[in-house]
């Protein structure tokens, strides 16, 4: 397989700049992702979307077709370089994957947001990296393909406050065993349609929903087709 390494390295110059433009970029929720308190919201398929979530508000995001992974995020809103960081997470809970009752902590180790309801059988994953269009080069695409990190930037562009960096997603209802041997495998989700978590915000934050747009790999299940997502944010 050949590679445009001089594109990999010089294309984006800024991290926070995408590789590309789907719709996610032209279809916020509202012009600053302020929801509706209730309102059933959709990511559709292979595209993201943002929304402000205040501290004591909970955000649940739903698996509607039960096959679909969705790559998310949380920023603080007083300062975007604060954010719900995967491997921050992992040491505080001791374990790879949040259960319910644990918090998911920011690089500066603050309790974000927490996980309070799940009603999967509780498969996600803190270890992936989002898909890039790098991803999908080594995968054979040639051309554009949609993918997680464009879709953050892209979403957060759309409320007109971007990102520097594309963190390390809390990937829900993805799943990657990992093996006795310490390798990795690439499994379809094993949640069921409607499933849902809850995740309550100890801070005001944006949350950034990607669903995720990987058609090659099982990831989001077996039949490799992305669908939409849906969430809604609530008081208490």
């Amino acid at each position: 397989m050949t590679f445009d390494h001089a594109r990999i390295a010089t294309h984006p110059t800024n991290n926070g700049q995408p590789c590309g433009e789907n719709a996610s970029l032209h279809n916020p929720i509202s012009p600053d992702g302020t929801p509706s308190l209730g309102e059933r919201y959709t990511v559709p398929a292979r595209c993201g979307r943002a929304v402000r979530v205040k501290a004591g508000q909970t955000i649940r995001i739903i698996n509607t077709h039960g096959t679909q992974v969705c790559d998310t995020w949380a920023f603080s809103t007083a300062n975007i370089n604060e954010f719900i960081s995967m491997e921050h997470a992992r040491a505080w809970i001791d374990g790879l994957i949040p259960k319910v009752g644990d918090p998911l902590l920011s690089n500066r180790r603050r309790p974000m947001m927490t996980l309070t309801a799940d009603t999967s059988p509780g498969v996600h994953d803190t270890l992936i990296a989002a898909c890039d269009l790098y991803r999908y080069m080594t995968l054979g695409v040639e051309d554009y393909h949609d993918n997680c990190s464009d879709n953050l930037r892209l979403a957060m562009q759309a409320i007109k406050t971007p990102v520097n960096e594309v963190p390390q997603p809390f990937n829900i209802w993805m799943n990657i065993p990992v093996n006795q041997r310490m390798g990795i495998e690439w499994e379809a989700p094993v949640a069921n349609p409607g499933d849902y978590v809850d995740l309550k915000a100890e801070m005001d934050c944006i949350v950034a929903m990607s669903a995720c747009p990987q058609d090659i790999i099982p990831i989001n299940g077996r039949e490799c087709v992305p669908v939409e997502v849906h969430f809604e944010v609530h008081d208490g």
